[in-house]
């Protein structure tokens, strides 16, 4: 039995890292999408201090934080046999997280290389450039600042087959990012694209708080 012609197709969470300058994406997507998501923003301004008349200023983009836990489980691929699935249980998907916090053992390696043939500075290696993912109307540039892995079953090889990760990211706006960065440029058009939707959840008359067109300024 098929199913419903119409019914929408689910999009899925996902990160997405590069290694810039390499554009090539690395897509991890998200098994499950998170039952929940907390987001906090924390304004950025300046003046208007106590005993001081002067206006608040924006300074730039407020500080958003998003938290989120993320199910992941091998259930579905033992089920019929998946190969990955019965050599390492969800190891490989958990990896594709965790790497996103390692730098690059090729990059390591070139480093003590360098050392070895007494290189005094040495440049540590660049973080991966990482995008959040969640629907066509959330794309931002974002920095991992927490990661919980609560592994709850294993199989007879202690392979990890059901796991929760509790992420914490930072997004970060075109006041982390140089105006040349593909980060600046993403997070700009998040905001515009805010702006656009914030105008339709406005409403233009008093009416419905004060019950008449009255003026308050």
């Amino acid at each position: 039995m098929t199913s419903f012609p119409r019914s929408p197709r689910l999009l899925k969470g996902a990160l997405v890292a590069y290694d810039l300058p390499d554009t090539t994406p690395k897509v991890i997507v998200f098994q499950y999408n998170p039952e929940t998501l907390s987001r906090s923003l924390q304004a950025q301004t300046s003046g208007g201090e106590q005993g001081r008349a002067g206006p608040v200023r924006f300074k730039g983009a407020p500080v958003e934080t998003i938290s989120l836990e993320i199910a992941i489980d091998a259930a579905d691929d033992l089920e019929i046999a998946q190969a990955e699935a019965i050599e390492s249980g969800i190891h490989s998907r958990l990896a594709a997280l965790e790497t996103l916090l390692y730098p690059p053992s090729s990059a390591v390696l070139a480093n003590l290389e360098s050392m070895s043939l007494g290189v005094l500075e040495v440049i540590p290696p660049m973080a991966p450039f990482v995008l959040f993912v969640y629907g066509r109307k959330r794309i931002l540039p974002v920095q991992i600042t927490s990661f919980q892995i609560t592994e709850e079953a294993h199989d007879v090889n202690l392979n990890p087959i059901r796991a929760r990760v509790s992420l914490g990211l930072r997004v970060l706006s075109y006041s982390d990012l140089l105006p040349d960065h593909p980060g600046h440029a993403v997070f700009l058009a998040h905001q515009i694209a805010k702006e656009a939707l914030a105008a339709k959840g406005i409403v233009g008359s008093l009416d419905a708080v004060t019950g008449n067109a009255t003026s308050l300024l």
